[in-house]
């Protein structure tokens, strides 16, 4: 449970991150710019506050999601976006600035109650919120949203499984499409209609955290389809679904059912949301700049390409947001992909990359800042420290080689290095990545592909990467929650393997910093457990399977429309959906 002192430390690490902003709402309360647009005024305040109901919301993307399904899902926008349909146990306070790190309930009455010990959670869900059909939510439909996204990888692959890892050992169970049994899952028990609990195996002192994650989301049991389930996915919250298409987006239009006196969190000011997919991202960029849509749904800035028209323009640069984005831009190295199974030759990597060279390549400052830690520097439990320096963060070509003669590889090797296709700053930093190692022999054999397929059938299926050696995988990744353990635990714990899906990209199974994983959480005391996140990021990069790149900055563009603009801290940095709404 997130305590006073856990909200501290993060607020104060967050406030250095955003002490350089822009303070202020900027703008009108009827919702009309003025005139008075500021940068960075969504950082720490409403940019455009308005509380007009009416509009349309129009958002874009360059790719597609993995799933909008809340049970299927892993991608940090999907996360944000999908409460507008799906109401979890817990959210994160709708209110710009570090305060948007607050745990406060959503489909829950409060926060979890816990055993002395932390293994055991109890949470009360509200009376009267109903499912789009009428029929009203119960802890049942809970419990039958994390059976099915936890325990039945065939059907729902994407999201992480930190229920089935932490709840109390049910040996044999085989999700709901296969036990067919009334009890289901007999470690989350349902005594009453409004009452869940839920036994672990051993302590978690994050269960706050995990309860605001979309896996809590409610699902009747009757309308469940397996992946499918996306195409008719029956809302709690105030949007539902009136299209669908897994190629060109969905329309959302008001639900009736939903009561706003149920609900302390969103209000639920625009009319219509219309979700459009594959849109090139230049094309989003411009269609911001020209007020045609109202959100990069994406959330990670614009192109390298825009940037400058933005930003060498007061105007537009008035319109813009550069925060911390709690995330960082990464090389995973696969250590079971030869010549990766050789410490070494990982560590040659980490001597080789020029870090401030591909920050320059993807736009500067306003981008990131140069990465030593795992851990960014906003998310609690980070602790500084490089283990591989090198001046100016420009790499040191004769430490690289070194390395490559200790690994056997004194001429370099050739290996494959993979990056999501429609992020184009994110092949731009691939492609300085391949000229930076190949100053030390190393040739980097680029491969893209669409950021909706990426986990699911190419860079989170071992089988794929051992088939192709594909040793080297671009990757960023944001904080599922802003602790060291929300941080870190899917990349770098050996039980997040999976066979598709994953998100430890480096395959890093080391049976030391897993168990020190399972110290870290099980200690109640933050001020212990957030030095144990330190301890562990130290523990990962002397492994060299993770090489930091940089600390993910986005340079967010709201157009004249947009209201009610301000950065979630809490997801990544991007815009927060719960409270974004038109003038249009």
């Amino acid at each position: 449970m997130m305590n006073r002192r856990t909200a501290a430390a993060i607020s104060a690490v967050l406030a250095l991150g955003f002490a350089a902003s822009a303070c202020g709402g900027g703008g009108s309360s009827d919702g009309s710019n003025g005139g008075n647009a500021k940068a960075n005024a969504a950082v720490t305040g409403i940019a455009n506050k308005t509380t007009k109901k009416g509009g349309t919301v129009t958002a874009e993307i360059s790719s597609g999601a993995d799933s909008l399904d809340p049970g299927n899902t892993y991608y940090g926008w999907v996360q944000n976006f999908s409460r507008l349909y799906g109401r979890t146990l817990l959210t994160f306070k709708p209110v710009p600035g570090s305060g948007n790190l607050k745990v406060v309930p959503d489909l829950a009455t409060g926060p979890g109650k816990s055993s002395p010990d932390a293994k055991t959670w109890t949470y009360h869900i509200r009376k009267g919120v109903k499912f789009q059909d009428g029929t009203e939510v119960t802890s049942k439909d809970v419990k039958y949203a994390i059976e099915r996204s936890n325990f039945a990888p065939e059907a729902l692959s994407n999201g992480p499984t930190y229920f089935k890892t932490y709840l109390a050992n049910d040996k044999g169970y085989k999700g709901p499409y296969k036990d067919k049994s009334a009890d289901g899952l007999k470690s989350i028990e349902t005594p009453d209609a409004n009452t869940i609990v839920f036994h672990l195996s051993k302590p978690f002192a994050d269960m706050d955290y995990l309860a605001t994650f979309s896996q809590t989301a409610p699902v009747e049991k009757k309308f469940d389809t397996g992946a499918s389930y996306q195409k008719n996915i029956q809302s709690t919250g105030p949007y539902k679904f009136s299209s669908f298409s897994e190629s060109t987006g969905a329309t959302f239009v008001r639900n009736p059912q939903w009561d706003p006196k149920t609900d302390p969190i969103r209000k639920a000011l625009p009319n219509k949301i219309v979700l459009k997919y594959n849109v090139n991202q230049t094309t989003v960029d411009e269609h911001l700049i020209n007020d045609e849509t109202t959100v990069d749904i994406g959330g990670t800035g614009v192109a390298s390409k825009t940037q400058p028209k933005v930003l060498s323009n007061p105007q537009e640069k008035a319109q813009t947001d550069n925060p911390f984005a709690g995330a960082l831009q990464y090389l995973a190295l696969d250590n079971k992909v030869k010549p990766f199974d050789n410490v070494n030759c990982r560590l040659a990597v980490q001597y080789a990359v020029d870090k401030s060279g591909m920050i320059d390549a993807v736009g500067g400052s306003v981008k990131g800042t140069p990465a030593t830690t795992v851990i960014p520097p906003t998310v609690n439990g980070y602790k500084k420290f490089d283990l591989y320096p090198t001046a100016g963060n420009k790499g040191d070509v004769a430490k690289a080689k070194q390395y490559l003669a200790k690994c056997g590889k004194p001429n370099g090797f050739a290996t494959t290095l993979t990056a999501r296709s429609d992020r184009p700053d994110e092949i731009t930093a691939a492609t300085q990545l391949q000229q930076s190692l190949k100053k030390v022999g190393i040739t980097a054999n680029i491969k893209t592909f669409p950021a909706d397929k990426y986990f699911t059938d190419f860079a989170g299926v071992p089988d794929w990467v051992h088939k192709n050696n594909a040793g080297m995988m671009m990757m960023a990744w944001g904080a599922d929650w802003p602790t060291g353990y929300g941080f870190l635990d899917q990349i770098a714990d050996g039980r997040a393997i999976k066979p598709s899906g994953g998100t430890n990209l480096s395959e890093l199974d080391d049976p030391a910093i897993n168990n020190e994983f399972d110290k870290a959480i099980a200690t109640v005391d933050d001020t212990a457990r957030n030095a144990e996140w330190g301890k562990i990021d130290q523990m990962i990069m002397k492994q060299g399977s993770i090489v930091p790149l940089y600390y993910k900055k986005n340079l967010l563009y709201r157009p004249k429309s947009a209201a009610n603009v301000e950065v979630a801290a809490a997801y990544l940095g991007m815009y927060d959906y719960t409270t974004l709404t038109s003038t249009k």
